[in-house]
């Protein structure tokens, strides 16, 4: 009878793990036989397609920050960020694609949320992966229906008299939200603001750190 590992540790003191390897999918050996073919016919090279792959794993939610920061301290930027968000971003040496990339600003009288509520539409090129949570079932269907409920689950309790407004971004269109800058801020450098803009702020299932 084969052993059960699970409760074992392997030589290397760590816990046993069984290896994950499977089957190629039908659409990773699609994804083999593109690559290799674009590479055989000059194309592109290895080089290349390993230099993408670095630039999409950098992506992170400190890119994002960064944008919200400057709309914060620099009134131009801010103004260009909400009517067009993609060139905003553009402007400060981030690329995001072709993407129609929009800008929704929470104040206090209203709070946005995104979500996809088709899959997990969201926009990598500025903020990397999305959290697993956002392209969860539960979260797609249930924030449409009951943001308020959604949010609290989060640790964010919003008034009665603020209006949330939920953005449902599709596989053209991304969003990303400008939260609202925390008080108490106004001697903050820009890189120090940014350390206080989180992920869930820039989806608006949070809000910003605070300065203290």
């Amino acid at each position: 009878m084969p052993h059960d590992h699970h409760d074992h540790l392997s030589p290397s003191g760590h816990p046993f793990r069984a290896d994950d390897d499977v089957p190629l999918s039908y659409w990773q050996c699609m994804e083999i036989a593109i690559r290799e073919l674009l590479i055989d016919k000059g194309e592109t090279t290895a080089a290349e397609i390993a230099s993408q792959i670095d630039a999409m794993d950098s992506r992170s939610p400190a890119n994002g920050a960064a944008v919200v920061a400057r709309a914060w301290v620099d009134p131009r930027f801010r103004a260009q960020l909400l009517e067009n968000a993609a060139d905003a971003t553009r402007e400060m040496g981030f690329d995001i694609g072709p993407l129609n990339l929009i800008a929704v600003e929470n104040t206090a009288d209203v709070h946005n949320v995104i979500v996809c509520t088709l899959c997990s539409c969201y926009p990598r090129n500025l903020l990397g992966l999305p959290p697993d949570w956002y392209k969860s079932r539960a979260y797609r269907s249930r924030v449409v229906k009951s943001p308020r409920a959604v949010l609290r689950e989060f640790g964010l309790d919003l008034p009665e008299t603020t209006t949330v407004r939920v953005h449902d971004s599709t596989a053209d269109m991304r969003y990303i939200v400008l939260p609202a800058r925390p008080a108490g801020t106004e001697r903050l450098s820009e890189s120090e603001l940014a350390a206080l803009v989180t992920r869930d702020s820039m989806i608006g299932t949070g809000i910003p750190l605070s300065a203290g």
